[in-house]
């Protein structure tokens, strides 16, 4: 075998497909004693240890006890230059923006400020147990370099873009249709590919873009193979009144990024709490996909997210923070909260859907399943280990637990970054818990 093998024994759950198409027992596979072989930073094999420990001589094992290995959270919708003003009192989303957002992003003209920023958002991120997301910088093209820069360093799968914003916004925050691109597309030559670097073009969301910038930015993103589109769609009721205002000629929110060309494979909108049937439907058929942000919609009181609506009609979704309006790095947290806006619907959120929508679900809607998202033979080895005995009231639970679903949901109701034990990026340890 080769000395570059590495062995990971602890019990090991992945989600093969979504439970919603295949079903709940046909979604995942589970090694209650398994082994994950890692061969240079990609997975080699996962199965039962009794089975693949005899065939394996010279290879170092290493052993988790009362743990759970699962493949690494992903991220489909974050903020990185607003981890400062997280948790932030009391406004719903555009006096949010005004009162914290936009004044906490002026700094990021200074690219030192930057680089610590994100250097602290990636060690949460990784603390949380997430490997890859869909990240926000800010207007300024150093935000972008300073993050993708720490992120190259750890050798993380991530996707980024500089925020395209030329109205509504303060002065020292917009720039123009034509810097937009051109400081955008300097950074796609820079980033783009490199490494497991992504881009994404990123409007902030159409009521701080002119249709001129949106025009340039739809241009931009057609003009590369794989870039990534990501921005906000229909979050909350008064955002959406003033899209139209701004917009009268178009036939809804949707139809406005539709219209410059920003909707397709790779387009991600975050939120999409107050869709209708239709804009569901072109979701689907241009193969985009949605951004479910439960921490930030019930935070800011958005409202409640509908994935069954979108399920039904075919559209990708993936689970995102959106930190700072959500309330915590953790995915783990996320899916607590999306529980509850599943119940506040009368509708359910099984625990391995959760899984999937944390992992390969996330990876399906940024076209990354072939990737990572599972423990596929020759995916990246990004993985994160779960303690059973992460709190007192974790272990506690997890002794009365009688099955695989009822651990698993546990996990997702009690879980936090404590949860986190370790975190593994393309194989290589970058976060420990002391």
């Amino acid at each position: 075998m080769s000395s570059h093998l590495k062995a990971y024994r602890a019990a090991i759950l992945h989600s093969l497909a979504d439970p919603a198409v295949v079903g709940v027992e046909q979604s995942y596979e589970y090694f209650e004693d398994g082994l994950l072989l890692v061969e240079d930073g990609h997975i080699a094999r996962v199965g039962h240890a009794a089975e693949l420990l005899p065939t394996l001589k010279d290879v170092e094992v290493v052993e988790y006890r009362d743990a759970l290995i699962t493949p690494g959270f992903i991220d489909t919708h974050i903020h990185y230059p607003q981890t400062g003003m997280i948790a932030s009192y009391g406004e719903q989303l555009l006096d949010w923006l005004n009162t914290y957002t936009f004044p906490t992003e002026r700094q990021f003209a200074d690219k030192a400020h930057a680089g610590d920023v994100a250097g602290i958002f990636l060690k949460e991120l990784l603390r949380n147990g997430t490997t890859t997301a869909l990240v926000f910088g800010s207007v300024h093209k150093q935000s972008v370099d300073a993050f993708f820069e720490a992120a190259q360093a750890l050798n993380l799968r991530m996707i980024a873009g500089k925020v395209l914003m030329d109205r509504n916004a303060p002065d020292y925050l917009t720039d123009t249709p034509e810097s937009g691109y051109a400081d955008s597309k300097e950074l796609i030559e820079r980033w783009h590919g490199k490494g497991r670097l992504h881009y994404a073009v990123t409007p902030r969301f159409a009521p701080t873009s002119t249709p001129e910038q949106l025009a340039l930015a739809g241009k931009l993103f057609n003009e590369y193979p794989d870039l990534y589109m990501h921005t906000h769609l229909s979050e909350n009721r008064k955002e959406i009144e003033w899209v139209k205002a701004l917009f009268p000629e178009r036939q809804g929110y949707l139809d406005v990024y539709d219209h410059h060309r920003l909707i397709g494979a790779r387009s991600v909108f975050a939120h999409g709490v107050h869709l209708c049937d239709e804009e569901c439907r072109r979701l689907a058929e241009t193969g985009s996909a949605v951004a479910f942000c439960p921490t930030s919609n019930l935070f800011l009181g958005s409202g409640l997210f509908d994935l069954n609506k979108l399920e039904a009609h075919g559209v990708r979704v993936g689970l995102g923070t959106d930190v700072g309006a959500g309330t915590s790095f953790s995915q783990l947290q996320s899916l607590n909260e999306a529980y509850k806006v599943m119940q506040l619907q009368g509708k359910k959120l099984d625990p391995f859907k959760s899984l999937y929508l944390a992992t390969l679900g996330g990876a399906n809607a940024l076209y990354l399943d072939d990737k990572i998202g599972n423990f596929a033979s020759g995916k990246d080895a990004d993985f994160v280990v779960l303690d059973y005995n992460a709190t007192p009231l974790i272990s506690y639970r997890m002794q009365q637990a009688k099955t695989l679903a009822e651990k698993l949901f546990a996990l997702t109701m009690l879980g936090d970054d404590r949860a986190v034990k370790e975190t593994y990026a393309a194989g290589q340890s970058v976060h420990r818990r002391d």
